[in-house]
């Protein structure tokens, strides 16, 4: 005889609406709470948990999907595209889908499970996108997404350390069970180095003063391993800056510190040109492809593959202009507002 399962309490909260994001049970509960979730999402936010995909019809319409059709979704995230490109294929075909990241892969499928898209229908694989050869044969897809962007679940968990709003480890990893934490990379690094990756990776304006901020309090025996601690150091690197520019401009610092980490220590640049450079090899002929992107350096590569693989042939179109979400989207998820969409046909 099975044993009765024990009532567990949820989290307590201060006041009348919970703040953390261990306390939100409602939202972290979308299938139960769906009319809160709604009220949440149609106020412009994200519920805790959740990940609201971007650009879906323009996604949709550039890889023109069919019934029976084999395609890659190479991160799969939260399973919002994978779920319309799945609806698309209408019960025939296949899907695969790769994510680095071990808590959110296996959620997502789960999820896409629950919602009758089993083996038959969809492949799920921890893989980096970079191997895009290992999770598919020469020239077998006819059509491919990668959204770049990192997951509003990783941002707004904070155990993940993704962002400076939220006390948490300063950790940052897509795949927090391996590599080394942006703890880690900090104990070891130089303030030039540093003053690089705030540059190339984020475009900061202020490098130089974080990054010297940042080594000066480490070699005074500093450990930052927290995201408070790390904001904190940003807030007084700037303490030059006038009073009444001083909030927005840490502010947007901080942002950009986070992300210009996030990506060194992901290797992010590095995956998305392996990517790039593998990825006609598993296109068929006439294969369309669409790429999402929130960075201006990302969006850099991909334009400038895309349009060197058209003069060599090898695609036989591509877009010509960056596409962006509409002012309606951005209205409704401001993390929209940064989106860059382009596409590709192979020749």
């Amino acid at each position: 005889m099975d044993k009765p399962v024990p009532h567990k309490r949820r989290a307590r909260y201060q006041g009348t609406h919970p703040k953390r994001f261990n306390e939100k049970y409602k939202e972290l509960d979308p299938e139960k709470y769906g009319e809160t979730i709604e009220k949440i999402i149609q106020k412009g936010n994200t519920p805790a948990g959740m990940h609201i995909s971007i650009c879906v019809n323009e996604i949709l319409e550039i890889l023109q999907i069919a019934p029976g059709q084999t395609g890659l979704d190479a991160t799969l995230g939260y399973g919002g595209h994978a779920l319309e490109i799945l609806k698309r294929l209408d019960g025939s075909g296949h899907l695969y889908a790769l994510d680095v990241d071990p808590i959110e892969l296996v959620k997502a499928k789960n999820r896409l499970h629950k919602l009758g898209y089993g083996p038959d229908l969809l492949t799920a694989r921890q893989l980096n996108f970079e191997n895009i050869d290992q999770a598919a044969l020469e020239g077998s897809l006819d059509f491919v997404l990668a959204d770049l962007g990192v997951s509003s679940m990783q941002i707004d968990n904070p155990d993940r350390g993704f962002t400076y709003k939220r006390e948490g480890p300063l950790d940052l990893r897509l795949n927090p069970e391996e590599g080394y934490t942006a703890a880690d990379r900090l104990r070891t690094i130089s303030g030039y180095e540093l003053e690089g990756i705030l540059t190339e990776n984020a475009d900061e304006p202020y490098a130089r003063e974080i990054s010297i901020a940042i080594v000066s309090k480490i070699k005074k025996g500093f450990d930052v391993t927290t995201t408070t601690i790390l904001r904190e150091i940003i807030n007084e690197a700037l303490g030059f800056i006038p009073a009444d520019q001083r909030k927005d401009a840490i502010n947007k610092s901080s942002q950009r510190t986070f992300q210009a980490l996030r990506i060194d220590i992901n290797h992010e640049f590095d995956a998305l040109a392996t990517f790039l450079e593998k990825l006609p090899n598993v296109l068929k002929s006439g294969a369309r492809v669409a790429i999402l992107t929130f960075h201006s350096g990302e969006d850099r590569l991909v334009k400038t593959s895309f349009k060197s693989l058209f003069h060599e042939g090898i695609y036989s179109a591509v877009a010509r202009t960056v596409i962006r979400a509409s002012a309606e989207e951005c209205a409704r998820n401001s993390r929209a507002r940064s989106a860059k969409l382009r596409w590709a046909v192979k020749a």
